[in-house]
């Protein structure tokens, strides 16, 4: 399979044999990684941007060191050292960069820059997340369902919390290209957008998924196979928008008691950083203000043997080494 060239967006582009091909050469590569198999000269001499509106642990860790694996030279850009938005176009920095670069990644805001980055640039753009989609985190998810269960297809997802934007999307997406039933469990003022939800249940049609939504906790994880969450919140927002959706999603906590409708084979995943305690400052500052210690997951369950949130952080270098191989080689 052919992916050379091509855009890495969103996975509304991709084709479910695609999703999968890019799922198996993740596999691969994280094989001969833990055997020792160097692949550095797959990519050798090239050089990628990498764009950080928004600052990352993992993403930006990942692209670096499936990077470096691969052979190719890094520059990372945050807010602060470049002039995109501000002194400089979008469009003008594309094409700044598209002459000194062979790809780029992009980490920020609306779906709209990532996509005239991949119009003007002439090179390959990934999107490390926008507030629309993470397709990055998909394939490492998918990966980590794969090694889990042996397969993805026919397999019961459920995602609990604010399911509008990127992480609900991107897993609604996914879960109907792979043939899952997936599940948003959540208050209905957290359910995706109509559009997407109709594009969605269109292509499960013919995989076998199923699109199904719900606010009851017990209905949504019953005989769940996965069981997947992420934060509420997002530093920059006023206060009274904390309030208000914390109150809204605390019944869709990822408790001891969620997990009990599920199989017992079932697994929690989180994309991380999680609220789970009050080990750093910003869970320190919710718990004075709202008096919670724990929000879209407990402590008991984030640390549980369910949980394989530390296999996912890992795969997402995996699958990003996978995704620039697959869409850089032959450039």
């Amino acid at each position: 399979m052919d992916l050379s060239g091509r855009h890495f967006l969103k996975l509304v582009d991709f084709e479910p044999e695609e999703i999968q091909y890019l799922i198996d050469t993740a596999a691969k590569l994280k094989e001969e990684k833990k055997k020792g198999i160097p692949h550095d000269d797959c990519l050798k001499g090239k050089n990628i941007a990498l764009i950080f509106e928004k600052t990352s642990t993992r993403t930006r860790c990942s692209f670096e060191v499936a990077a470096h694996d691969l052979g190719m030279h890094t520059t990372y850009l945050d807010p602060d050292s470049s002039q995109i938005g501000k002194k400089e176009s979008i469009r003008d920095t594309a094409r700044v960069l598209g002459r000194m670069f062979d790809g780029i990644e992009y980490r920020g805001f609306e779906q709209s820059r990532v996509e005239a980055l991949a119009e003007y640039s002439g090179v390959v753009v990934w999107n490390g997340l926008t507030n629309e989609f993470h397709p990055t985190q998909m394939i490492a998810d998918m990966l980590t369902v794969q090694e889990k269960f042996g397969r993805t297809k026919g397999l019961k997802f459920v995602y609990m919390g604010d399911a509008r934007y990127n992480m609900g999307n991107s897993l609604m997406v996914t879960c109907a290209k792979l043939g899952m039933d997936f599940c948003a469990c959540t208050n209905k003022r957290y359910f995706p957008s109509e559009e997407l939800v109709n594009y969605c249940k269109d292509v499960a049609k013919k995989t076998g998924a199923t699109i199904n939504f719900t606010e009851s906790v017990e209905e949504g994880c019953k005989d769940a196979d996965i069981i997947y969450t992420d934060v509420w919140v997002s530093m920059g927002e006023p206060t009274n928008v904390w309030k208000a959706r914390i109150d809204d999603l605390m019944p869709y906590q990822v408790n001891a008691k969620a997990m009990s409708y599920a199989k017992d084979s079932c697994i929690f995943m989180h994309c991380l950083p999680a609220f789970h305690n009050l080990e750093t400052e910003i869970s320190k500052a919710v718990s004075e203000k709202f008096g919670y210690d724990e929000l879209e997951v407990t402590e008991e369950v984030f640390e549980g043997e369910q949980s394989v949130v530390f296999d996912e952080a890992e795969n997402r270098m995996h699958s990003i080494k996978a995704i620039m191989y697959t869409t850089l080689k032959g450039q």
